[in-house]
């Protein structure tokens, strides 16, 4: 199996399904878990030198922070039947330095994102800056909410979340952000997290670079990671199955400079498309 391909496994005690830290990745900056609770069931964390963003990707939690000794309490968090839902998820901020605690109100789909991070204040994030958008045209028409983008307060967290219609084409023409140029490119891991409707689908996703030394197709199932260190990473998903994908970028600078393949460019037209 392609070492870019995390699979989920069955809940441990606390809930979490899925798991990539830097370590495991290989990298410096971007973390991810995903945890199923069950009703009443709590998921607790915080960090010295990491933010969270908390993302109710389904379900609806209770979620206690405290920052500095100044403690906050968010209730009634998210709420959205699912991942498909055509509502933005619930979701809430610590900073490093915080502790922070979801108390789960039914069954919930929580994914839990990090990276390095400084001080500041919890907070919730409210679902009205979270920008609804149709990018593409044709089979490239996706659709996009950004959860935490680069006009937000955080220090290197980037969350966008990802719906691409059956038979779409999605993060395309290919696009990278591996090296910091500059106003022209920034250097950004990032982690994709799939979901299919109905499940049993699969989609494909490409992650390769300009001189093939990473070049690998991985066929991904409901539930799955792609992890991509660098290169470009198109996704396809097929006839008949909704793809959703839930995006986790950090780098040395919180900006999303993006650069297409340059054989493939002419697809976004005179003006460069937005390509997630």
């Amino acid at each position: 199996m392609s070492k870019l391909r995390v699979r989920p496994h069955a809940p441990a005690a606390d809930g979490t399904v899925l798991e990539v830290t830097p370590a495991s990745a290989g990298w410096q900056h971007v973390g991810f878990r995903v945890v199923l609770l069950a009703d009443g069931q709590e998921h607790a964390g915080g960090s010295d030198d990491r933010e969270t963003c908390l993302v109710l990707v389904a379900g609806s939690a209770d979620v206690d922070t405290e920052v500095a000794g100044t403690r906050r309490s968010f209730t009634g968090v998210g709420g959205r039947a699912s991942a498909f839902a055509d509502a933005p998820p619930g979701a809430v901020y610590v900073p490093a330095g915080g502790r922070w605690s979801v108390r789960a109100r039914g069954p919930v789909e929580l994914a839990v994102c990090s990276a390095p991070g400084e001080g500041g204040e919890a907070r919730l994030i409210d679902p009205a800056t979270m920008s609804r958008e149709v990018r593409g045209q044709g089979t490239n028409t996706r659709h996009v909410r950004n959860i935490l983008p680069q006009d937000q307060p955080a220090h290197s967290l980037l969350v966008v979340e990802v719906i691409t219609p059956p038979g779409h084409w999605s993060s395309y023409p290919p696009h990278k952000h591996d090296t910091a140029t500059g106003d022209e490119e920034t250097a950004l891991e990032e982690t994709y997290w799939h979901r299919l409707d109905p499940p049993q689908g699969f989609a494909f996703q490409r992650v390769y670079t300009d001189d093939r030394s990473l070049d690998e197709t991985v066929c991904v199932e409901d539930g799955d990671v792609v992890l991509v260190p660098r290169g470009y990473h198109p996704v396809g998903a097929p006839h008949g199955y909704a793809l959703y994908y839930l995006n986790v970028m950090a780098g040395p600078s919180r900006r999303w400079i993006f650069r297409n393949d340059p054989d493939h460019a002419w697809i976004a037209g005179p003006v460069k498309d937005s390509a997630k």
